[in-house]
């Protein structure tokens, strides 16, 4: 069983296990003068279909954030990303890294790398509408040109946090 506040999973090695632990647990719950949440609560294949557990969608021996983890990600840099800022790249980019590094400290073992290499495209892309609009610069957010005068070095210069770099950090393993 994994457990978090009150939300839980319970592994079984198969479908008549889980049917009577979930009975198990409706006894209990009852027991305790609470119910269990009637959408939320079901037993599934973990194999065969995915399930969402505390922001992360599950299948197999697979995980990744699920689409509304990295949809609120997004959102939230995209307050601190807004074109008409008037704050300085320097306090731009320690802003975002906060909120990356937290991010990434509870997401770091998803399982899909592509996730990660998206989302740093994405930020640098916004990163670049945003010098290019100070520069009097105009054009669609895909500006080819904006990549050459801002290359991804130049956000690594200036200490932007790299989900991807970080994810393959965490995936080295240990020279013990």
């Amino acid at each position: 069983m994994v457990r978090y506040a009150d939300d839980f999973v319970i592994l079984c090695r198969s479908a008549k296990e889980a049917e009577r632990a979930l009975e198990l647990v409706r006894q209990w719950v009852a027991d305790n003068g609470l119910t269990l949440h009637p959408t939320k609560t079901q037993i599934v294949d973990s194999r065969i279909e995915s399930f969402t557990f505390l922001g992360y969608d599950f299948l197999g021996t697979k995980h990744w954030p699920r689409k509304k983890s990295l949809q609120k990600l997004k959102d939230t840099l995209r307050m601190k990303t807004r074109r008409t800022s008037g704050d300085s790249l320097v306090w731009i980019i320690a802003d975002v890294n906060q909120t990356l590094r937290g991010w990434f400290h509870y997401f770091q073992h998803s399982t899909r790398r592509g996730d990660y290499q998206s989302l740093d495209g994405w930020l640098r892309m916004r990163l670049r509408s945003l010098l290019r609009r100070r520069s009097g610069g105009r054009g669609v957010a895909r500006d080819q040109r904006a990549s050459f005068t801002w290359p991804n070095a130049f956000f690594a210069a200036h200490g932007l946090f790299s989900l991807a770099t970080a994810h393959r950090a965490a995936s080295q393993s240990s020279r013990r």
